[in-house]
């Protein structure tokens, strides 16, 4: 029975269903009581889930039983990586080639400690979820591997069926399964950051405010509204949130669409953004204005201001700096609708232009 446990927590770790396995180890905890496979397993999925302090609390009752195992070193060397002691993670790391020499993940680490020294640089590491490169390997993603094998020739009728006889419209349903993303009930419980010294905030949410926040994200995806949702995985990613929610940010900013001008819902006025420019980092716009001190780089892009606003040539309401990878058809003695993305450079908001628009009729 036992072992039928640990097989179906390592089967759902293989399929990335890091929630799911803690559940089922976890309503075993009585019976797998100084088991370190048991100890070890539920400490790697806290680790891909983002619980830190559950995850260190396992890694240590699992060292109290085995002390060599390279999965155990490869994760206590996280643990302190995330709270900037690279000296002692770096020494985990060495244990972990003493007793495996071959081990990748370890050289792999160690040479990113060696370059990468900076507490802030780690932390964007564990923002973006790039540090999971460090964490013991799962090996394939069963779940995944298993989709790509269904007939790929079934997938490409679909998609014809569905492009030759379904009229283009407006998709009101849902948009894509997010259940992957529900917090857990371990995330609920933890959504802030414990540590507030260690880094600054732009936004000191309570753990209502951010689970508000973040099933507003969710909901304003489903309905189509990225933009909105945007701008709450921005107020998230900016704030006291706990690394774990962040994660799950990241991953629901991948599936935002790049909008039309008429498909594009929900813009923002160069005031909102110019007020508060961190709330709209990569979010989509559209501005009109006229151009000026436009020019072609060698590569190709062009770049261009835009003066906001001053379409009718009364007022402007900014001069926003314009980035295209290749130069689009404008004439610049006529108003211009510029779609584009929000960045910033050299702390300024920039747009990075994807269509422009220009009436006929001058």
């Amino acid at each position: 029975m036992a072992k039928d446990v640990i097989s179906r927590a390592w089967n759902c770790m293989c399929c990335r269903k890091f929630s799911e396995a803690v559940t089922i180890l976890e309503a075993k905890s009585e019976i797998y009581e100084n088991d370190f496979e048991f100890y070890i397993l539920l400490a790697i999925a806290f680790l891909y889930i983002g619980d830190f302090g559950s995850a260190s609390s396992n890694l240590q009752k699992a060292r109290r039983i085995k002390m060599t195992d390279t999965r155990l070193l490869l994760g206590q060397a996280i643990i302190f990586l995330r709270r900037g002691d690279t000296k002692r993670a770096l020494q985990y790391y060495l244990d972990v080639k003493d007793y495996e020499p071959s081990n990748k993940i370890a050289d792999n680490a160690i040479e990113f400690i060696r370059h990468n020294n900076d507490f802030d640089e780690i932390c964007r590491y564990f923002e973006t979820g790039k540090i999971q490169q460090f964490y013991p390997h799962l090996g394939p993603n069963l779940h995944k591997k298993f989709y790509v094998i269904i007939p790929v020739v079934a997938f490409v009728l679909g998609v014809a069926i569905t492009f030759c006889f379904i009229p283009k419209q407006n998709y009101n349903g849902k948009r894509k399964n997010l259940e992957a993303l529900a917090l857990t009930s371990v995330e609920k419980e933890n959504l802030q950051e414990k540590d507030l010294t260690s880094q600054s905030f732009n936004y000191i949410l309570s753990s209502k405010d951010i689970s508000k926040s973040y099933k507003n994200a969710i909901d304003y995806f489903q309905s189509g509204n990225d933009n909105l949702a945007q701008r709450e995985i921005n107020r998230l990613l900016n704030s006291n949130a706990s690394f774990s929610v962040k994660q799950k940010c990241q991953v629901l900013m991948s599936y935002l669409e790049v909008p039309t001008f008429d498909s594009l819902k929900d813009n923002f006025s160069y005031k909102q953004v110019a007020e508060e420019p961190l709330l709209y980092l990569d979010c989509w716009v559209i501005w009109s204005g006229r151009i000026s001190n436009s020019i072609v780089n060698p590569d190709g892009s062009y770049s261009c201001q835009l003066l906001v606003g001053y379409e009718n040539m009364k007022t402007v309401d900014g001069i926003v700096n314009v980035h295209f990878d290749k130069e689009p058809s404008l004439f610049s003695d006529q108003a211009v609708k510029i779609l584009g993305q929000i960045d910033f450079e050299d702390n300024n908001v920039v747009l990075k232009g994807n269509a422009v628009y220009q009436s006929v009729k001058k």
